[in-house]
């Protein structure tokens, strides 16, 4: 009897594997069109759903248990249906049919256990869903998977019907319409075609019960049957897409670089830069992000800005580069970090004493004589700018320019001035009429000017 089922299930694999790799073949021969996936590309690229059937051997005894309520045990045919979607290279959500049936009997052995002759279930339903993790590629170091070893897990549920028939040769029927179940499995997949993918597992399903074979046994224990199955699974989707479960995503990386016209791109830049190498048209003596070749200035000093011709900005051209110019847009000297040596619109200035806003008795007639000019409408508006020396830090300087400026037109608007006539900025130590290396100029440059 089970030599007869084992063929029966080994002429029925046989049929449906050929019949299923016809159909794939016609399918793949007739794609004409093929794209490249990549790596950042999710899954849309890749065909992510596939239909699989399949067909095996039942046995109510598993691999990893010995113990059974009958000694011996028949292989009866069983025959699944799966739907899968692949959510990465490596994991997967499986939805599975089964059905079949089991028997055992008693007719040699010994099982003190079972006063039962034999039973026969009929699995008349079974559902489950199970997470399937890629646990190996078996040829990962190639560039295209062609093997897969598979780990399952998840729960499902099962309705059965159970004849038994005891040693008096009475037969008992007992129907349990759904029960649960945990399967558990190990799967080999072997790629057939971009299109097809044939199976090799075995599942083990821990039943929630004692009844699956009709009979409860004196040692409390849950039954438990096992599955071994071939099978073929489908892609479903367009043909022109590869198939997720067999991307390995270190060769799709590598696999960018195998596009033709980016090849020869890179190969093209490659050997362009070799030539300017080689030509030495690369080479920046003075840093300044101009090759020598086309630098006006191939000694420019380091932290100056040039430009297109490697010569150092000078926006106002009097020699003095902006990076080191005060006064960028005033043609100056370099004695006076690029600022005019004295000022060309002002009056007499107001000075001050060292690290001081306070005015001098000695420029109250200077004052005086302008606050008269304003008053009298001889002048309609001043500015006055205020100024410092180099002592300090460029914060404080600026600050005490201001204060200096403000103190002129507060004595200006004390003694009748309209105060919109009077507009006061500080410019710090940025505009020096003398050079701030002796005290003389130093005392110079700590002034007000006046521009009438």
């Amino acid at each position: 009897m089970i030599n007869s089922t084992r063929k029966k299930i080994i002429a029925l694999s046989m049929f449906i594997l050929l019949n299923f790799v016809a159909i794939s073949n016609a399918q793949e021969s007739a794609t004409t069109t093929s794209s490249t996936p990549k790596i950042f590309g999710g899954r849309a690229q890749y065909r992510t759903w596939s239909v699989g059937f399949n067909a095996g051997s039942l046995s109510p005894r598993v691999l990893t248990v010995l113990y059974n309520d009958y000694s011996n045990n028949d292989l009866n045919l069983g025959y699944g249906i799966s739907l899968r979607k692949q959510l990465s290279t490596n994991f997967g959500l499986e939805f599975g049919f089964l059905g079949g049936k089991l028997s055992a009997d008693n007719s040699s052995g010994n099982n003190a256990s079972n006063t039962n002759k034999s039973f026969e279930t009929n699995l008349n339903w079974s559902t489950s869903f199970m997470g399937v993790v890629k646990l190996l590629n078996v040829d990962f170091l190639k560039r295209e998977n062609n093997i897969n070893l598979l780990l399952k897990a998840g729960y499902g549920w099962a309705g059965t019907k159970s004849v038994v028939t005891t040693n008096a040769n009475a037969s008992i029927s007992s129907k349990i319409p759904h029960q649960s179940f945990v399967p558990v499995g190990v799967s080999t997949k072997f790629k057939v075609s971009n299109a097809v993918n044939f199976d090799l597992g075995y599942n083990v399903y821990f039943y929630d019960g004692d009844e699956l074979d009709g009979t409860i046994a004196g040692v409390t224990q849950n039954d438990k049957f096992g599955y071994l199955y071939t099978g073929l699974e489908f892609s479903l989707g367009a043909k022109n897409k590869p198939n997720l479960d067999w991307v390995n995503p270190i060769a799709l990386m590598y696999d960018e670089l195998k596009d033709a016209s980016l090849r020869k791109e890179v190969e093209f830049l490659k050997q362009r830069v070799s030539t300017l190498e080689a030509a030495d048209l690369l080479k920046d003596s003075d840093g300044d992000g101009v090759a020598d070749k086309l630098d006006k200035s191939p000694n420019t000093e380091a932290g100056l800005r040039v430009d297109g011709a490697g010569t150092p900005l000078d926006t106002d051209n009097d020699g003095v580069p902006d990076s080191k110019d005060s006064c960028p847009t005033e043609k100056g000297t370099a004695e006076f970090n690029g600022c005019p040596g004295s000022p060309s619109s002002s009056a007499d200035a107001i000075q001050f004493e060292f690290n001081s806003s306070v005015l001098k008795t000695s420029s109250y007639p200077v004052l005086d004589q302008l606050s008269n000019d304003l008053r009298s409408k001889v002048v309609l508006k001043v500015e006055l700018g205020g100024h410092a020396s180099e002592e300090g830090t460029t914060d404080y300087n600026l600050q005490l320019s201001k204060d200096r400026a403000n103190a002129v037109k507060t004595y200006l608007v004390n003694s009748g001035v309209t105060a919109s006539k009077i507009v006061a900025n500080g410019y710090g130590e940025t505009r020096p009429v003398a050079s701030n290396t002796t005290e003389e100029g130093r005392q110079l440059n700590r002034r007000v000017e006046v521009v009438r």
